[in-house]
């Protein structure tokens, strides 16, 4: 099976061709927003942090912003800084240079004599990027050059009899076929870490399954917390799950039947062709999928029991749900429909081969009901992390 798509300098294969607007900072979202509002092609993103962070919580912003710079679904950036916040212009190119040789322009407001001016320099660098990525000319790849999120929020118990499963099913056809896969969200590994741990292709693996688990654990204890305050969330709880163990079983049906061969840490490159991988993201949605992305995820494959209109400004998202009432009353957000697994009108295999037959499309330029809506809201995890 192949896709479509554009082969980048540093060798990844992006299925959009966007150009990216980077707010260094939270200083310099605002500009970005009109910029991007400006230039037919681009995208940009509310960055709430990049200042005012001790190290280790800005490197969780910098490991975002430079993976967002390098994901192969962008032809170039233009960098927009304040110039006096923490992550420095300086500091957030290194970081992009360090994962990719992709165009990459910057603008600093306080240099450039204020917003207007530093619009009026961005726009045309913008512009200028968005007419040499029109040059570009999608090629056939195989799938096998795919790295593909998986992720669940809002979950209710079709999520763990359906979707999950479903995307699980997905799962294991683009292992077989070279792809790779990322199961996300520690914090609802917590009780089923085991089964993952079995699964993993050496002891080094099986070892930090365990390591991130615990240490998200530890990370909440530090500041008198536990990880059961927050999860279940209260939409879980209305849906019918009782305990986070019982969301855990079915939040790992995503990963499917394949060995774990590699755990990564927050937003850190991913490598292709690795088949499943784990990535330590936190369950909250929007930080995890944005981690995913930063890794290199061309696609995310999202379920929601509840529903949710979760999307990304880099990668499209495709929406699954299990509960066909949810399917009914948010069908502008979902794009999957996978109740005819419960009510045996379809079969797993069936719905798997017509979601993998999805992400072709979607890989292809077809658009998730998300991208349709717009929805580019993301967030960013911190050292007191999300649970």
């Amino acid at each position: 099976m192949t896709f479509y798509g554009y082969k980048r300098p540093d060798g990844r294969v992006g299925v959009r061709n966007h150009v990216l607007i980077l707010p260094a900072s939270v200083c310099a979202s605002d500009t970005t927003r009109i910029i991007a509002s400006q230039v037919t092609g681009a995208v940009t993103f509310n960055n709430q942090l990049g200042c005012s962070q001790v190290p280790v919580d800005q490197a969780y912003t910098m490991d975002v912003m430079a993976g967002f710079a390098a994901n192969p679904n962008i032809y170039g950036t233009v960098v927009v800084s304040l110039g006096c916040e923490n992550c420095q212009m300086d500091l957030v190119v290194k970081a992009i240079e360090e994962r990719t040789n992709k165009p990459i322009r910057q603008v600093i407001i306080q240099e450039a004599g204020g917003t207007l001016k530093a619009i009026e320099a961005a726009v045309r660098y913008a512009k200028e990027m968005v007419a040499e990525a029109s040059l570009l000319r999608r090629e056939e790849f195989p799938i096998s050059e795919l790295i593909v999120g998986t992720e669940c929020g809002g979950s209710d118990p079709t999520s763990g009899l359906a979707a999950n499963p479903l995307i699980g099913q997905m799962s294991d056809l683009l292992v077989e076929a070279g792809a790779t896969t990322v199961l996300s969200e520690t914090t609802e590994f917590i009780g089923g870490e085991h089964l993952l741990a079995a699964r993993a292709v050496n002891q080094e693996v099986h070892d930090r399954i365990y390591e991130i688990v615990h240490r998200y654990e530890k990370s909440l204890q530090m500041v008198g917390e536990e990880v059961r305050e927050g999860n279940p969330s209260p939409g879980n709880k209305a849906g019918g799950l009782t305990t986070l163990e019982e969301k855990s079983l079915g939040c790992i049906h995503k990963g499917g039947h394949a060995p774990v061969s590699n755990v990564y840490d927050y937003a850190k490159p991913l490598k292709s062709h690795e088949g499943l991988v784990i990535m330590d993201t936190p369950g909250n949605d929007p930080s995890s999928v944005a981690a995913m992305v930063a890794g290199g995820c061309q696609i995310i494959v999202f379920s929601s029991g509840r529903g949710t209109p979760t999307g990304n400004p880099i990668a499209p998202v495709i929406k699954i749900t299990g509960n066909r009432e949810t399917y009914k009353k948010m069908s502008d957000n979902i794009d999957v429909d996978a109740s005819p697994i419960i009510y045996g009108s379809k079969t797993l295999e069936g719905m798997g081969d017509e979601l993998l037959d999805l992400v072709v499309k979607t890989a292809n330029g077809q658009q998730t009901k998300a991208e349709s809506l717009g929805y580019v809201e993301i967030s960013i995890a911190r050292v007191c992390n999300f649970t």
